[in-house]
């Protein structure tokens, strides 16, 4: 933390302006000795200078610098940006003379890291930029900007702060029992305050599991024994030839994926091998590997034929995903109907081929998840999966004190529970941190973030 960092900030490749980033106590000092303008380094913070970089009598380029002076910055360092002329060639050299004058190279998210450090942000806003640079929807863009705006982190420290109330009560009720005027912590209101944390520890679990599949997708599986129509299904949602499509059998072997955005909702689409009785090693590998992937999805998109009965392999099937999510979509509705589907739940009527309604799939994807409600819900959203762990681990920890609590645990053991509780939240938003996965953790991050 004691060296200045130096690295490339915007995308490598030609444009019209390249952003080169410099952190640390001797920023100022090292851009200093290779810009032109005398007055940059007696000038006030926050503050753009133009002028040349010179480097051994040679003109590398015309530039705008700007300085900004701790603790106003991001890291809460210094930080010099020099904008240059966008080219691989001219911000490489402006870069390779930095290092060359006392820069090192950061690590993929040290400034971000820095400023984890030197606590200008916390774990969770962290993790919120990690989010917004990936975001692929408008509504994964907001959730992105609400993490690192600190919504999340300002529950979760008043969360803590509720606990440390009743910490401290209890350790006064031990230690000091002659002080009368402190609340005594009574088995019933100790049992009550972890009701209130379990209620609020499951909604955000249930709203950050909804905020997971606005920003990461549903994982959709389309299924379906072979000629229903699947592949033809999954071109017409994507609305290009990905999927062969024939007449024959057995024609999709192994999955085929896409990605498609529909009304602001992320579809990971998976097209599988029809699913039927083979003597074909490779089909039946296919089949295999559908099964698989329906157990593991989000949404199944089932596919049946309007022209045709029902078969055993369609009720096998709709005996496989009983307990999952799935949309039934009958399929060549524009041709004569035998199917008997009386009993089907989630039922659409389309034609992939002919275009027909295709348009109701989304309309029920939306209601099948209550998309509607979660795009304008304001969502305590945590979006890492190692949030979302710690969160269960105090889920656990909560039963274990009520637990003691019926068993007649004395204060000082439960205290000691409630104390591991304060600890995890802590973890979440950085407040206790092993110094690995601190590491880990920014190493997702790309390098000049």
């Amino acid at each position: 933390m004691n060296d200045t960092i130096a690295a490339i900030a915007t995308a490598q490749g030609i444009g019209a302006i390249s952003i080169i980033r410099v952190s640390g106590s001797k920023a100022v000092d090292i851009v200093s000795k290779i810009f032109t303008n005398k007055n940059f380094k007696t000038s006030s913070s926050h503050t753009i200078h133009y002028g040349y970089i010179i480097y051994k009598d040679e003109k590398i380029d015309e530039v705008l610098v700007s300085k900004m002076l701790a603790p106003k910055t991001f890291t809460r360092e210094d930080i010099v940006e020099i904008n240059t002329h966008g080219g691989i060639t001219t911000t490489n050299k402006v870069l390779e003379i930095l290092l060359s004058e006392g820069c090192r190279l950061a690590e993929p998210g040290e400034f971000s890291k820095r400023a984890f450090l030197n606590g200008r942000i916390d774990l969770t806003e962290a993790e919120g930029i990690i989010d917004l640079i990936n975001a692929k929807t408008e509504k994964a863009h907001k959730m992105a900007i609400s993490q690192i705006g600190g919504k999340a982190s300002k529950l979760i420290k008043n969360l803590r702060n509720d606990l440390s109330h009743i910490l401290a009560n209890i350790e006064v009720n031990l230690n000091y029992p002659e002080y009368e005027d402190i609340e005594e912590m009574t088995v019933s209101k100790i049992n009550d305050s972890m009701d209130s944390l379990e209620e609020k520890i499951n909604k955000i679990i249930c709203e950050s599991k909804n905020g997971e599949l606005l920003k990461n997708g549903i994982k959709t599986v389309i299924l379906g024994r072979p000629n229903v129509g699947k592949s033809s299904l999954l071109n017409n949602l994507i609305g290009e030839e990905k999927a062969i499509v024939t007449e024959i059998q057995g024609t999709t072997r192994d999955s085929v994926e896409a990605t498609l955005i529909i009304d602001n909702i992320i579809l990971n689409l998976i097209d599988t091998a029809g699913i039927r009785k083979t003597d074909d090693i490779v089909e039946s590998k296919g089949v295999e590997k559908s099964l698989k992937l329906a157990k593991e999805a989000d949404l199944i998109l089932l596919v049946l034929d309007y022209s045709e009965p029902l078969t055993k392999e369609d009720e096998k099937i709709l005996n496989e995903i009983k307990n999952k999510k799935y949309i039934t979509i009958i399929n060549k509705c524009d041709l004569n109907k035998k199917i008997n589907d009386e009993n089907l739940e989630n039922k659409i009527y389309v034609s992939a081929y002919k275009n027909i309604n295709m348009e109701s799939i989304s309309l029920k994807i939306k209601e099948l998840f209550n998309l509607e409600k979660l795009e304008t819900e304001d969502m305590s959203y945590l979006g890492s999966a190692r949030s979302q762990a710690i969160l269960n681990k105090i889920k656990v920890a909560i039963k274990e004190v009520k637990n003691g609590l019926s068993n007649g645990a004395t204060l000082d053991m439960i205290e000691i529970d409630l104390k591991n509780i304060w600890n995890l939240l802590g973890e979440i938003i950085g407040e206790t941190y092993e110094e690995e996965l601190i590491d880990e953790l920014f190493s997702r991050f790309c390098v000049g973030k």
